[in-house]
């Protein structure tokens, strides 16, 4: 929140539907920064913090009332590939959190006038090996050894006080239960967001037990989808409502397929603004966008909410 006054998200979002930002790396690059690195935006952190304030500023702007940070890939074992160490990490880490928060008051100074709210993205295991399998799942590990890789990012995330976790573009319920292991206790909601094919995770799970799994977890504040197909958000809002009672976060892609090999985008667009009235009907409170989705789309999206 930029200030003590505003509501928490989790009342917002008991009292109507908030708009999320949309692709963090498609609007740095559409300002002219080369993502072309395992590290992806998280590599900015580091050498460009600036540019990733001016991108969360142009959703800010755009309508967006939550801003996700660029720490999807920042892991302190991504990090300690590239030569930086655990304390540099985890400062990289705070920044992400504190560039959202500079975006969000230049926002303010601009003349925004509602509340702005950040989310600390926490990616998934497969985002650190940078090769596409946060869209396959089945790493191979435990659920207690993806704990272990989680619980060091989402708590130092934590300590720098977003005002939610955004566990996000989880592809596998093994994957889930651990993130929900490695919030538990940290003093900032979250919510839990899978990426799907259809009625199932992509590693092939069934959506109601992947969501069952966050039902009676008191820090999660929300459940959905992110960073898959605009076809497959409807089906998922519907199953999400109904197994956890808990508000549902939307931010699906534009449509198009991530090429991993060639790490390019294949495919047209099927993303439109028209359809999150049908979105929020199903249920939906937190409507954004993903992956090639960027500011123009997030202000159609808050005009056909009419949220202001």
């Amino acid at each position: 929140m930029t200030s003590n006054t505003s509501p928490s998200l989790a009342d917002a979002l008991a009292a109507g539907t908030v708009v999320l930002d949309g692709g963090m790396s498609n609007q740095l690059e559409s300002d002219g920064h080369d993502l072309g690195d395992e590290l992806w935006s998280a590599r900015l952190l580091a050498e460009r913090p600036e540019a990733v304030t001016q991108a969360h500023l142009a959703y800010f702007r755009a309508g967006a009332d939550v801003a996700i940070t660029a720490s999807y890939q920042a892991t302190f074992e991504g990090f300690a590939r590239r030569g930086v160490g655990h304390d540099d990490a985890a400062r990289l880490l705070a920044l992400s959190v504190d560039l959202a928060r500079e975006a969000a008051r230049q926002a303010e100074a601009a003349g925004v006038e509602r509340p702005l709210w950040v989310a600390a993205s926490v990616g998934p295991y497969g985002a650190m090996l940078a090769d596409g399998s946060e869209y396959r799942g089945r790493y191979g590990l435990s659920v207690d050894e993806l704990e272990r890789f989680h619980r060091p990012r989402t708590e130092a995330l934590a300590a720098a006080a977003p005002d939610v976790l955004a566990l996000e573009t989880v592809p596998d319920a093994d994957e889930g239960a651990a993130l929900l292991r490695a919030v538990r206790g940290l003093g900032v909601p979250a919510w839990l967001s899978y990426t799907v094919d259809g009625r199932h995770t992509r590693a092939g799970q069934p959506l109601e037990e992947a969501f069952a799994l966050a039902a009676d977890v008191d820090e999660v504040i929300a459940v959905g989808v992110n960073c898959c197909a605009p076809q497959d958000v409807e089906p998922a809002v519907e199953i999400a409502a109904r197994v956890t009672g808990k508000p549902v976060v939307v931010y699906p892609n534009s449509g198009e397929s991530w090429d991993a090999e060639a790490r390019a985008w294949r495919g047209r667009t099927s993303f439109g603004a028209d359809q999150v009235k049908t979105w929020r009907d199903a249920g939906a409170k937190l409507i954004g966008g993903c992956c090639r989705v960027g500011p123009e789309a997030i202000a159609s999206i808050r005009q056909a909410l009419g949220t202001d």
